[in-house]
């Protein structure tokens, strides 16, 4: 199938639902796994029924369907792959993601018209390693995600203009290099280059010397634990044009453990971010804060551009929760305001102190920077500070709050995994 658009909006389906919404919702390509060979054994995944019926449902909608093949294959894993390919090819399947080269050797020996992407974990991070690929038949390459702007850039301008690149630009980041990890494999016998990984660097750890045995030692602790290896998770939608301009042809999302309401909430701030830039850089320019706020109505880890600009830091890092937060970074979320007191409700994400100048957010509304002048606890009691997040804290501000006495009651702001 062509594809005349400029970019494409490349969305993740872990379900047949997850397919249907991502197409309505404005993807232009959906990538999905079968019950084999993908690097997403924990999500729900497509039966052989399931991804035909997802195929037919895309294609009537002018979207392609891509299918992951890219777990680093041990013998036993070639049983059945000739059968799985040819299924895949005659239901329609518009290209194969794979990373290991003999199971793409198995790909073009089998199926030899099937357009191959080469994923993620194949560690393409140079113009080398991406010319091999292409010379081999390749079509598409993901780039590693440790890859900046200047580095994609170099790279596209050494590649074969009928080549795409493919690169994420939203969902969760691995902590190990292009995500290829042996802590689960370690830890919990459950193998990540096998699409099994029990996430451990989710996990909260402290340090225990080894002579010292139970005594558990902070490492920037909160009360919660520490999780040293929690990466927040990547958000590029204000880098539009940067994107382009790095020759990035698919702007991918990851997220097929993802709910429908995630995938449809990002791939519809997306949609809309990519679109308005394409019509109006002006406009595009002007509405960055309202795709920042649309995107963050899906649940996430707080944001990071990755490794685009820099190379990350420990600013990069979520190193006291695992929790996912909704809406961008802001104090708190407004739940009550009395004008006549000028006393604010809030349910606080940040520390609070007397004197501190914060912003707070509106549900489904604007952010508000304040100044606080007194502080009280849930039970109306004064204090000087309120350090601990997710409580409900009152405070007074300096300044009127522009925003309506009575608010109505609105969801909880934070999802737990």
């Amino acid at each position: 199938m062509s594809h005349q658009k400029k970019v494409e909006l490349l969305a993740p389906a872990g379900s047949l639902e997850n397919l249907k919404i991502a197409v309505l919702y404005g993807a232009d390509a959906i990538y999905i796994g079968g019950n084999k060979y993908g690097l997403r054994a924990k999500a729900k995944n497509f039966t052989p029924e399931e991804m035909k019926e997802g195929i037919e449902f895309a294609h009537a909608h002018g979207v392609q369907v891509y299918v992951t093949c890219n777990i680093f294959a041990h013998h036993q894993d070639f049983e059945g792959m000739k059968e799985y390919f040819l299924y895949l090819e005659s239901i329609g399947v518009d290209a194969l993601i794979v990373a290991d080269p003999g199971v793409f050797s198995i790909v073009r020996e089998t199926v030899p018209h099937m357009e191959v992407h080469i994923s993620t974990q194949a560690n393409n991070t140079n113009y080398h390693t991406a010319l091999f690929w292409a010379n081999q038949g390749a079509k598409r390459i993901v780039t590693a995600r440790e890859l900046s702007f200047t580095e994609i850039k170099e790279m596209h301008d050494h590649l074969p203009e009928d080549i795409d690149l493919e690169s994420f630009v939203h969902g969760a980041m691995c902590m190990a290099y292009s995500g290829r990890c042996l802590l689960s494999n370690y830890m919990t016998h459950r193998d990540a280059n096998h699409g099994e990984c029990a996430q451990p660097c989710r996990w909260k750890y402290s340090v225990v010397e080894e002579t010292r045995p139970g005594e558990y030692m902070p490492i920037e602790e909160d009360e919660r634990g520490t999780y040293i290896y929690n990466s927040r998770d990547l958000c590029m939608i204000e880098y539009i044009p940067e994107l382009i301009g790095a020759g990035i042809y698919s702007f991918k999302i990851e997220g097929r453990m993802k709910t429908p309401l995630y995938v449809a909430t990002v791939v519809k701030a997306y949609r809309e971010a990519i679109d308005t830039y394409l019509n109006s850089p002006e406009e595009f320019e002007a509405k960055k804060d309202y795709f920042l706020t649309e995107v963050g109505k899906a649940s996430h880890r707080e944001f990071t551009t990755g490794f685009y600009q820099h190379k990350p830091t420990e600013k990069d890092q979520t190193y006291s929760h695992n929790s996912y937060v909704r809406n961008y970074d802001f104090s708190g979320m407004i739940r009550d305001y009395d004008p006549t007191t000028q006393m604010v409700t809030v349910e606080q994400r940040r520390k609070f102190s007397v004197g501190d100048e914060v912003e707070i957010l509106v549900p489904e509304g604007p952010f508000i920077p304040v100044k606080i002048e007194a502080l009280y606890d849930e039970e109306g009691n004064a204090i000087e500070a309120a350090p601990h997040p997710k409580q409900i804290i009152r405070f007074k501000c300096e300044q009127p709050v522009p925003v309506p006495s009575i608010l109505r009651k609105f969801e909880q702001t934070r999802f737990e995994e």
